[in-house]
């Protein structure tokens, strides 16, 4: 009689159930407090914009269930968003509020920043959001004194900025030097790196924390990675796909303080998770890792 059938007779689950739950996922901390957020958040860009398809909204509070059951805390949204913030707020409710949620949103309007993080607060369900971003620099000259003041008046808990595809970088790179940002948010992965330059530099000597966001190109490099063979140098540091080595090149940085690839699939939020998780690589390794996908 082996193991599995003893157990089954005896009444106990099957063996994989039995099996050790998933590690917690690799944290660092926000530089400006010291408090610790997993490695890997979840973006909504797109994949939340799911409008009133109830299918599609049940469908994303169960990426949201998996993603919490895997350690996950950082969930990042817009007003430009469409139908996300809605979605969020309606999965967040479904789940009960977790308490381990560290929302993440923005400022994206040239009028009214204040009734606009309002409406957002109010489709999220929550009492108040962990961090605010001025959008893409919108407005930025109205936007940010109004969250740093929001901040002081404890309405928030954090404040950043944010931008995308590589623009703005020196404007971007002024505001890091001129204001006391406890965020910022960019473009990072193993094809664009721009911000290695002067913007993760400069985050670690600001004591900023840096949201890596587009960190699979909204897909499009990982469909032209599948294309190709995972390297076997992957099983070195516990990937087991193109997505897992992608994002533990991201988060090996020193200056990143959390990826947000976005997805409406739970296998690959856990999938997701997983790779914040066990080593990650060195700089030796990284720079492998860089020159193999660009020749692919």
């Amino acid at each position: 009689m082996n193991r599995r059938h003893l157990l089954q007779l005896l009444g106990w689950p099957a063996l994989p159930a039995l099996a050790q739950a998933a590690p917690a996922p690799l944290t660092r901390p926000i530089p400006s407090s010291g408090e610790q957020l997993p490695l890997v958040g979840l973006g909504t860009w797109v994949t939340f914009n799911v409008g009133r398809d109830p299918q599609g909204r049940q469908q994303c509070t169960e990426v949201m269930r998996a993603f919490f059951a895997a350690g996950g805390r950082l969930i990042d949204s817009s007003p430009m968003y469409g139908s996300a913030q809605p979605v969020v707020g309606e999965g967040l409710h479904r789940l009960g509020s977790p308490k381990a949620l560290f929302s993440a949103d923005k400022v994206w309007t040239s009028s009214d920043g204040a009734a606009q993080v309002e409406q957002s607060r109010r489709l999220w369900r929550v009492p108040r959001f962990d961090l605010l971003q001025v959008h893409n620099l919108l407005a930025w000259e109205e936007q940010l004194p109004l969250l740093l003041g929001m901040k002081k008046a404890g309405q928030v808990r954090y404040v950043g900025i944010t931008t995308s595809e590589g623009r703005r970088h020196r404007e971007f790179e002024q505001l890091m030097r001129d204001h006391r940002l406890d965020f910022v948010q960019l473009t990072y992965n193993p094809v664009d790196r721009e911000a290695e330059q002067r913007l993760l530099p400069l985050a670690r000597e600001r004591g900023i924390a840096v949201l890596a966001n587009r960190p699979f190109r909204q897909g499009e490099l990982l469909d032209r990675l599948a294309r190709h063979p995972l390297p076997a140098f992957a099983a070195d540091i516990g990937c087991r796909s193109w997505a897992q080595l992608v994002l533990k090149h991201i988060v090996s940085h020193p200056a990143i303080t959390c990826a947000i690839p976005a997805t409406s699939r739970v296998d690959h939020v856990r999938e997701n998770l997983a790779a914040a998780s066990g080593p990650l690589p060195d700089a030796g390794l990284r720079r492998r890792i860089e020159s193999h996908i660009g020749q692919l």
